[in-house]
């Protein structure tokens, strides 16, 4: 009777859902082995050709690992239609580097610009699927044309880069490679690490006819290429469609301009307690960090302008000219010299009288 209630009351621990005389729990439902759907599938276009490149992912849905290769196919659908298996098969290994490239079918590579969908889908070995992977939008159609008759100047606020204009209304897209760059990136003027590559567009570019680059660096080489970009806009985001690379153009940047003029020169007359006169000039500084000083000129009565400071530059903005004579009228003015030896135009005149003798 003893053995009968103990089982009894294990009968009723059972009925409660409670573990009982070595009674085991309920079996679990084996595992789909699914791979989880790819979610970082991304598409680029170049020319024909479109470049799928994503990453194969490393566990099921079930949180296992996967062991094996999986079937990996690739879907395209146009102007809204269902999602169309193209190109074969694929066999991919978990964690790995996933990449498909196609030639756009003839009829995909002309015509207007229009969106094109790709998507990715894994199998396991039963053929089951748990679903397309995110999608990847391209620009179909006809690309632009390439940019003609591309060329740069040196200027004094950086690199100007000048093209044909054209009345299309596409946008142009500049690339610019740092080919003097270090190893170790260095920090540019405005703060942080310059990087080696960095492109921008410049909208209405087609007929702006040029733009120029003021990040651009004295003592660097770059390279530089353009293209023409048609942009069209697709569930609210704006998508590229590129067309060919100009020829590339190598531009060192060097410092072959001289200073700005000085501004703001201003003559004041003065004479000393002991009858002596003199003029004192002074300008506003100029900005440039290569400044090396300041070159002072002199003429008097409207005759020839004749450099009145020494042989090395002034280095403030000031100048005392105590070799005039009473009563006589002075123009004077000012250039900038870089260390280069590069001199500026000279400055607006300054007229001054000295004081008359007492």
């Amino acid at each position: 009777m003893r053995r009968i209630a103990i089982c009894g009351l294990a009968g009723l621990v059972l009925a409660l859902g409670l573990a009982g005389c070595g009674t085991p729990g309920a079996p679990q439902p084996p595992s789909l082995n699914l791979p989880v759907p790819v979610n970082d599938l991304s598409a680029e276009r170049a020319g024909s050709q479109v470049t799928l490149t994503w990453s194969m992912p490393r566990r099921t849905t079930d949180k296992l690992l996967l062991k094996n290769a999986m079937d990996v196919r690739v879907c395209r659908g146009d102007k809204g239609g269902v999602c169309q298996p193209v190109g074969s098969m694929l066999k991919l290994g978990p964690s790995t580097a996933g990449t498909w490239t196609e030639t756009l079918p003839a009829e995909l590579a002309a015509g207007a610009p229009h969106a094109v969908r790709y998507a990715v889908e894994l199998f396991n070995a039963g053929g089951r699927s748990a679903g397309l992977s995110n999608e990847a939008v391209i620009l179909a159609g006809a690309a632009p044309g390439p940019m003609a008759n591309v060329t740069s100047e040196l200027r004094k606020d950086g690199v100007a880069l000048h093209w044909a204009p054209t009345g299309d209304g596409t946008a142009v897209r500049l690339h610019r490679t740092w080919l003097s760059a270090p190893k170790k990136a260095k920090k540019t003027t405005v703060g942080g690490d310059e990087p080696v590559e960095i492109s921008l567009l410049v909208e209405h570019g087609a007929q702006a006819g040029g733009a120029v680059d003021k990040t651009a660096e004295l003592g660097q080489t770059y390279e530089y290429r353009a293209q023409h970009v048609a942009q069209v806009e697709v569930d609210g985001k704006t998508l590229e469609l590129p067309g060919e690379l100009s020829a590339p153009l190598r531009v060192e940047v060097k410092d072959i301009f001289p200073p700005d003029a000085p501004q703001g020169l201003a003559a004041v007359a003065a004479q000393a307690a002991d009858g002596s006169v003199s003029i004192d000039l002074s300008w506003e500084p100029n900005s440039e960090a290569d400044v090396a000083g300041y070159i002072v000129y002199r003429s008097e009565s409207g005759g020839v302008w004749q450099r009145i400071s020494p042989a090395e530059p002034v280095v403030g903005p000031a100048f005392h000219d105590a070799q005039v004579q009473a009563g006589h009228a002075y123009s004077y003015a000012v250039s900038a010299v870089d260390h280069g030896g590069r001199e500026s135009a000279r400055s607006a005149a300054a007229t001054e009288t000295a004081p008359a003798a007492q």
